[in-house]
């Protein structure tokens, strides 16, 4: 190929191959990027020659196939909700399926597997349905902070029990510096085993507030299996985007 050019290669890793498209940029440095569909994106200077872009996908090699492999257990992208009866929606971990009623009591039943959601007229479900999963947040989030807090005082950690809830694009919780608590009301989606985790991993930042290893080691004490609770977390609900 001759110097300039672009689109689809292959490099070779040890016994792997990775195919990555190459595009040129008027730039100084070249960077390789692993998209969330887990292909390889090198984007490099307008003349810098192919060998050199094949042999950084190479030492980047490791690198690439971790982050595809990590990719690979996450779920596939939520389609974009439409409240309609038969979407699968959800709820302390298991699956239920929307069905869409019409009566003069507005509200949210959960029965044998399914949500059955009664709207006075049509275009309120999604209103319907996001004030009742608002409300099941903070009920759930209220139970089990009570229990966490008793499991966490064990370590040393007290706090008022206190919080907000707040949707966020990349958190289930935050904590701040003065002990200020907010969780994200899709948590409420999650098993009640994860709900705890996120619920733990913010009490914990009242003792140690930034992730280092001094937070970490806290944390392996007061929940032994957070990794594996963390995973079933990001498997079993998605963030929105």
């Amino acid at each position: 190929m001759p110097k300039g050019s672009e689109g689809q290669r292959t490099a070779k890793y040890g016994t792997a191959r990775i195919p990555y498209t190459l595009k040129r940029r008027a730039r100084r440095t070249l960077s390789i990027e692993v998209r969330p569909d887990g292909s390889v994106l090198a984007v490099a200077p307008l003349e810098a020659p192919e060998d050199a872009v094949e042999l950084k996908v190479v030492k980047r090699g490791a690198w690439i196939l971790r982050q595809q492999r990590e990719l690979a257990k996450l779920p596939p992208p939520l389609p974009e909700r439409r409240y309609i009866s038969g979407e699968s929606w959800r709820y302390l971990g298991r699956q239920h399926r929307l069905r869409l009623l019409t009566g003069e009591q507005e509200g949210v039943k959960v029965v044998r597997g399914e949500l059955l959601v009664t709207v006075g007229t049509s275009g309120r479900a999604e209103q319907v349905v996001e004030r009742w999963l608002r409300s099941r947040a903070a009920a759930v989030i209220s139970e089990r902070m009570e229990f966490c807090l008793e499991h966490a005082a064990h370590f040393g950690i007290s706090h008022s029990g206190e919080f907000s809830l707040r949707r966020m694009r990349t958190q289930w919780g935050s904590c701040t510096r003065s002990g200020r608590l907010t969780f994200n009301p899709k948590l409420v989606q999650a098993p009640k085993e994860c709900v705890d985790y996120v619920l733990l991993h913010e009490l914990c930042h009242l003792t140690e507030f930034n992730h280092s290893a001094a937070y970490y080691q806290l944390l392996g004490r007061v929940l032994p299996d957070w990794k594996r609770r963390r995973e079933r977390l990001n498997r079993l609900v998605e963030l929105p985007q």
